[in-house]
């Protein structure tokens, strides 16, 4: 293995391309420390770290951090993160199977993805300042809360007293949604950066590169809380305990690698050609269907919706002092509620089929294999093979969601019954695994195909 990092390294266009992209990972991680100059650092750690005002809000910004590498507890210049771009993405990708003249517009080829790659741009830009003007109204909102001085407001105190002037404060908030605009605009660059002049996909590795810089705090929070001797006392997790999370650590990221990449090969032929006295085609290939075809996005939208209820209903329950309505709120508490749970599976399979119904088109796929001349054996080319193809999808995205299901909530078994911090045992699986190891693998095969070219062996061979 380090004759072969060895290697990476005396290629030099590979070795620019990975020194490249360390530099803009760099300056991604310096943007990320930098905080809003408007904000009170330490009363936002405080606010945040004893859980965001009652948890729901706190929980919300967790759980969006995750995918998004944004910073929202703190309030950076890069506290949106890419959030806006990917969900901007998402919005066009949907649009794009029902709206006829974006679908259109995708079949155009290089030039139809320029064109919505630049109203993306300007969707993330209207995004960015709408979620801006949002968080900055909710920070506001903490701030001029009853009963507490300028040391515990999470907008400075001698802006605070400035804000009261109405043309400062509009001055102020301006400020502040332009920053955070421009700081998402540059990620937004950053990430075309890396795909241009870097190696591996630019956000993905953003993403990836903030799950990352969690691990090390987590790691010395865990050490923190374990203690030499067998068995728990005073709080403290045993040896056993730490042995344990290792190896299940270890199981849960070697599952996570099986199942990202498991295939269903669909033997397909192709049609002969004879051309004088040659013959052409007639060989078997193999037509790679994803176990886990749509990826990260089920957990991602099944987490951010179960936030609704329980932002809702907490914000009911504590307006009207509702017994009913806490009872509600607590059904949506992912640590202590079998309900929770179970609706998240629910949506985990529910996304499952509904985005692999969107990205996967088994009628163009039919098409693309009749016009290539190609065929499934036993399966005529057009609505037969079409017909087979969504069929062999449904059942292998069921075994996908199921896995996802497991991976989404291993982090709150863990948690449970271990009694560790959710923000440790999250590495143990959930969005941020899974978009880890994914990054990895597309890392690793990019780097691998350069090798290839050179006539060296990739990475992943013996």
């Amino acid at each position: 293995m380090w004759e072969k990092i060895r290697t990476i390294f005396t290629i030099p266009e590979l070795r620019q391309k990975i020194l490249l992209t360390l530099v803009f990972l760099a300056i991604y991680r310096v943007g990320w420390q930098i905080p809003l100059p408007i904000v009170n650092s330490e009363a936002m750690r405080k606010h945040f770290s004893a859980g965001g005002g009652g948890g729901g809000v706190g929980d919300l910004l967790s759980s969006v951090a995750t995918f998004s590498a944004s910073q929202l507890n703190t309030a950076t210049i890069f506290g949106l993160g890419i959030m806006p771009y990917i969900s901007a993405s998402i919005i066009f990708q949907l649009l794009g199977s029902v709206w006829k003249p974006l679908e259109e517009l995708q079949k155009e080829g290089e030039s139809g993805r320029k064109k919505i790659n630049e109203y993306t741009r300007y969707a993330t830009v209207a995004l960015c300042m709408l979620q801006s003007w949002m968080y900055l109204r909710y920070l506001i909102s903490v701030s001029s809360a009853p009963g507490i001085d300028d040391s515990q407001r999470l907008i400075n105190g001698a802006i605070w007293k400035a804000m009261q002037n109405p043309l400062a404060s509009f001055g102020w908030q301006f400020a502040a949604v332009i920053t955070m605009t421009a700081g998402t605009v540059f990620l937004m660059w950053l990430g075309e950066q890396i795909d241009e002049f870097g190696i591996g996909n630019g956000i993905s590795l953003l993403i990836m590169a903030g799950i990352l810089a969690r691990m090390p705090n987590a790691g010395w929070n865990l050490l923190q809380d374990v203690s030499l001797q067998l068995g728990s006392s005073g709080g403290k997790l045993g040896v056993e305990h730490l042995l344990l999370m290792a190896v299940m650590f270890v199981g849960v990221v070697a599952g996570v690698v099986f199942i990202t990449q498991g295939q269903r090969r669909i033997p397909t032929q192709s049609a002969k050609h004879i051309r004088g006295r040659r013959t052409y085609g007639g060989t078997r290939q193999y037509l790679p269907l994803r176990v886990n075809q749509a990826g990260v996005m089920p957990i991602i939208f099944a987490s951010s919706l179960l936030m609704i209820p329980m932002l809702l209903f907490r914000t009911l329950a504590s307006s009207r002092s509702s017994g009913v309505l806490h009872e509600i709120e607590q059904m949506f508490h992912r640590d202590t509620s079998y309900v929770y749970n179970v609706l998240y599976i629910a949506m985990i399979y529910f996304f499952c089929y509904f985005w692999t119904a969107i990205t996967f088109n088994p009628k163009d796929m039919a098409d693309n294999l009749k016009n290539y001349g190609s065929f499934i054996p036993g399966y005529r080319p057009g609505k037969r093979t079409a017909d087979y193809l969504e069929r062999v999808m449904v059942r292998i995205t069921y075994v996908g969601a199921g896995f996802l299901a497991v991976i989404a909530i291993i982090p709150t078994i863990v948690s449970a019954n271990m009694h560790v911090p959710f923000d440790i045992a999250s590495f143990y699986g959930g969005t941020g695994l899974l978009i880890a190891v994914s990054v990895a693998f597309d890392l690793v095969q990019k780097i691998d195909s350069h090798l290839v070219m050179r006539n060296y062996k990739g990475l992943l061979e013996r």
